[in-house]
């Protein structure tokens, strides 16, 4: 699919970030998070399917890619205030924020810390310090979380290796491996080809236990919608992570699967996505119930 896109770089904080943009620049925001191991690439196919008649806005986050590390590390609520500098220097209003894996982590932790969000989209992960949480980091098929939370030890093992390993998840996680495809796959590794983004990336798994002690701080009621999407074939019950979301205070939630998608499912299936996050943003159609 054809698209425009727009680079740019944008001074927030203590780092600069890579800012990709397609659509109407006076159109309806949706700002994009992409999660490990992605880039801002992982979004071109929602965001060609956005520009239609929304402004598309999709980051690399600090230290992947071109965006330069911040001082915060891979914690997610330093990360939500660079997202949240970056949409004031936009001066964007009404925005969708939409994350995906870290990525949605990341949203999550900005609707702690910045609730007058208009909305928020989390997509396809587990919030630290939100069940099922606990559930899922004693799985020992997420044998991941802890082997990159090890100082070191993963830039040692997959330095020179990130296409290999990168796609292990990629064709053990989505329901048909070929929609990511070898433009995709080529970005996102080329994204981690130094051994700055690599620790970036890693980084966000060894932020983990401070994550959950700031989630488990910042639980009073917020109203802002919030929509939680899932690969209908990522397995792990929906209904349990509505649960967990409720109970840590989310009043306004909304949730989906995602069909013939897994983990990855903004490049699996681009155009069920874009419609669910579309009409949730909007108004104009409802996901499907829990």
């Amino acid at each position: 699919m054809s698209i425009e896109l727009r680079h740019s770089r944008v001074g927030v904080g203590d780092c600069t970030l890579h800012v990709v943009e397609a659509g109407d620049p006076r159109g309806r925001p949706y700002v994009f998070l992409h999660g490990w191991p992605e880039s801002w690439r992982t979004w071109k196919e929602v965001m060609a399917l956005a520009g239609r008649d929304s402004r598309a806005i999709a980051i690399d986050l600090p230290g992947v890619g071109e965006s330069t590390a911040t001082a915060g590390g891979g914690g997610k609520r330093a990360l939500a205030e660079t997202v949240h500098e970056l949409i004031q220097a936009l001066g964007l209003t009404d925005v969708t924020l939409v994350g995906h894996d870290a990525g949605g982590m990341v949203a999550y932790a900005f609707l702690r810390r910045y609730p007058q969000i208009a909305r928020v989209v989390i997509m396809n992960t587990v919030i630290p310090g939100v069940e099922p949480w606990n559930e899922v980091i004693r799985n020992p098929h997420i044998w991941h979380f802890g082997l990159h939370n090890v100082p070191t030890l993963p830039e040692t093992l997959v330095r020179g290796h990130q296409a290999d390993y990168f796609a292990y998840f990629y064709d053990v996680l989505s329901v048909d491996p070929s929609k990511i495809t070898a433009e995709s796959r080529a970005a996102h590794a080329a994204a981690y080809g130094s051994d700055a983004s690599l620790t970036a990336g890693f980084d966000l798994y060894r932020a983990f236990a401070q994550d959950a002690r700031d989630n488990a701080v910042a639980s009073a009621a917020v109203h802002t919608p919030v929509l939680y999407l899932r690969g209908g074939s990522e397995g792990g019950d929906i209904a349990t992570y509505a649960a967990g979301f409720r109970a840590a205070g989310v009043e306004d939630l909304t949730t989906a699967l995602v069909p013939d998608a897994g983990h990855f499912a903004q490049e699996e299936a681009p155009a069920e996505v874009w419609r669910l996050i579309h009409g949730f943003a909007t108004g104009q159609s409802s996901p499907d119930g829990e």
